[in-house]
Parts: structure tokens; C-alpha cells; sequence
């Protein structure tokens, strides 16, 4: 009985360790660069996940030529999260390509295989990968410009490219330009064929307010051109209180804020209601007054209120959100409320909404 008990106990045991183990699994298993130039570095990402429930570790990278390089999460990488391999190839010789990755980890296997390929001409032609997002004759590299968290006296830029694929010159302008931004272009006109880069500019002390600033510019497509939906391109920019200044006393005698949720559901009830509010508790744990000095949402099917904008240290306040249900003419939008604070280590704190 015992010889069988132990039998027992070595079979779950085994089993235990079978299924108490990483797994390494990769966004792709190729990357295809398409057509890239002879001596210009491009680099490819892989987005590793652990879909295992141990700790994942990647313990070294190696490939296939010496003409390509690695980097990759030194951390391990917990159950259900992500590391990132980064792989930079650069071309020595003309003509179609096919690298591999190896990346070693405690993971089963131990060794995985990924592959680079593509193929490195003198003179790019195909720009439907690098620039996959037509307007018009046009392609571009990027659909929207987006300036997350920048503080006052900041000037941060944005680079995109721009390819003519039309048959005749082509000058990069884009229509409806706000004041914050400048842009600069090399080179000013774009013969057939061409691709040009485009350098965008904020200027952070021309923006009125703190929080979300959003507008749309509009991508020329030709003289006399015309905005409109075909050519939009989006922009946003998020402004937080410029607080480097503070010192280490500042620093310890600050707002501490505490948000008791940042993801709220209202799906199964906004099913039965036509319209669901609930409470959002906003605590100060600092040792100083906490302020919300903004206060913003961004779809008109949901609404928020905050009775005070000054909590006292140890002190809370309900933030009621409510949600309506029915809301004609309304697109799909992401549902998020942004509040900007004075925590030197919180300025910005972001709740998301799903209905």
C-alpha cells in the first residue's frame, strides 16, 4: 500500500512540475521588414508574453550572422506579462535575406527559434511596410500625433515621413497647423518616388490649459486641396503641472493621492438601467492639501462630478460617474476620465470606462 502511495505521490509531483513551468510565446514568428536600404539599421520588435505560471526568463539572445544585434527584458517576466526582443539588422549586402533568432530562456523548450527576412536594396520602391497608411498619392508612417505627459517650457518633437507616389512634385503641408506646433521638411519638395521626413514641434508654453489638448490637422495632398476626413490627422496632448522644481522637503511634505478604482464596468447593469452612476473614492494619503486642477472626460455619454477640488491630508472625496445608456449620434469613442493633480509622483491619473 505504501509502494503504491508513493507511486501516487511521485505521479502528481511529476505532473505538478510539468504544469508548474513558463511558456514563451511570440507576437510573430517572422518578421518581414519588406524592402529595406544597403547600410541603414532597422530594427524589429517582438513582443514576448508568459503564458505559463511561473516567472519567465530569458537568458540569452543569439543569431544567425554577425550583422545582427540584440536586446531584450533582463527581468523575468511574471504569468500573463510581456518582455520585448529587440533585434536590429544591418545589411551588408544587397539582395533577399533570412535571419534567425534563438532566444534561450527557462522556458519549454529551452531554445525558440524566430526569423528576420526581407530584402535590401540600393533604392526602396515598395513602401507599403514602412509606410503602410495611404492619403491620397501619399503614404505616411503614422495616422496620429500624440504628446503624452509634457510639462510647461517642454518642446518635444514628432519625426514622420511622407512618400509621393503621385506623378508629379509634391510639397508637404499640413492645413490648420495650431499655434503650439511648427513644422519643418526635408526636403520641401518631393519629386516621384520620393521620400521626404517631416519634424513637428510643440511649443508647451503656448498651450492655454492643463490636462488633454486635442485638434486635427489636415495632410496636403495636392495644391488647393481641401480638408476633410480623407486627410485627418488627429492630435493630442497631455499637459501635466510643471513640478521639477520641488525640493527634497517638498518632495517629502507632499499630496499623496489614492484612487480606489481605475477601471470601472458598468456593462451587466447599463444593460437593465438606461442610465448607471457610481462612486470613484479619492483619498489623500500626503501630508499636504491634495488638488485636482483638472478634471476631464471624453465621451458625452458619460458625465462626472467632484464636490471638492481640495482634499485635506488623511481626508476623501466621491467622484460620482455616471453613464447614460442611450446617446443618439454618438460615435465609439474610448471612455476615460483624466484627472491632473498636484502629487509631485501622481500629476496624472487615468479611469477607464467600459460599457
Amino acid at each position: 500500500m505504501k509502494r503504491i502511495l508513493a507511486t501516487i505521490f511521485s505521479l502528481f509531483a511529476i505532473t505538478f512540475l510539468l504544469m508548474a513551468q513558463p511558456r514563451l510565446s511570440s507576437n510573430k514568428n517572422t518578421f518581414n521588414f519588406g524592402q529595406i536600404e544597403w547600410k541603414q539599421p532597422v530594427t524589429a520588435e517582438y513582443i514576448i508574453t508568459n503564458t505559463g505560471n511561473q516567472p519567465l526568463v530569458i537568458s540569452n539572445i543569439t543569431t544567425s550572422c554577425a550583422c545582427t544585434d540584440a536586446e531584450w527584458t533582463k527581468t523575468p517576466i511574471a504569468p500573463d506579462g510581456k518582455g520585448v526582443v529587440r533585434v536590429t539588422f544591418d545589411a551588408k549586402a544587397l539582395g533577399r535575406f533570412e535571419r534567425s533568432v534563438g532566444i534561450y530562456s527557462n522556458s519549454e523548450p529551452h531554445l525558440v527559434y524566430l526569423t528576420l527576412e526581407g530584402e535590401v536594396v540600393q533604392k526602396i520602391t515598395d513602401f507599403t511596410r514602412t509606410h503602410p497608411y495611404e492619403i491620397g498619392n501619399l503614404r505616411t508612417d503614422i495616422t496620429e500625433f500624440d504628446f503624452p505627459d509634457v510639462h510647461r517650457g517642454d518642446k518635444p518633437t514628432i519625426t514622420f515621413s511622407v512618400v509621393n507616389q503621385s506623378d508629379r512634385p509634391y510639397e508637404p503641408i499640413l492645413m490648420h497647423l495650431p499655434r503650439y506646433l511648427t513644422m519643418e521638411k526635408t526636403p520641401n519638395v518631393l519629386q516621384k518616388g520620393e521620400k521626404g521626413v517631416v519634424k513637428l514641434t510643440l511649443d508647451t508654453n503656448e498651450l492655454l490649459d492643463l490636462g488633454l489638448t486635442q485638434a486635427s490637422v489636415y495632410l496636403s495632398r495636392f495644391i488647393g486641396d481641401k480638408v476633410g476626413e480623407e486627410n485627418e490627422i488627429p492630435m493630442s496632448v497631455v499637459l501635466l503641472p510643471d513640478l521639477n522644481h520641488l525640493s527634497e522637503i517638498d518632495l517629502v511634505n507632499a499630496p499623496a493621492i489614492h484612487v480606489s478604482e481605475t477601471d470601472i464596468d458598468f456593462g451587466d447593469r447599463l444593460a437593465k438601467k438606461n442610465k448607471v452612476s457610481q462612486d470613484v473614492v479619492i483619498t489623500n494619503t500626503g501630508t499636504t492639501p491634495l488638488e485636482i486642477r483638472k478634471l476631464q472626460v471624453f465621451n458625452t455619454a458619460l458625465n462626472v462630478r467632484l464636490k471638492q477640488s481640495v482634499i485635506n491630508p488623511g481626508a476623501s472625496a466621491k467622484l460620482r460617474v455616471t453613464i447614460h445608456k442611450n446617446n443618439p449620434g454618438q460615435k465609439k469613442k474610448q471612455m476615460r476620465i483624466l484627472m491632473i493633480t498636484n502629487d509631485p509622483n501622481q500629476p496624472k491619473v487615468v479611469i477607464n470606462v467600459k460599457r
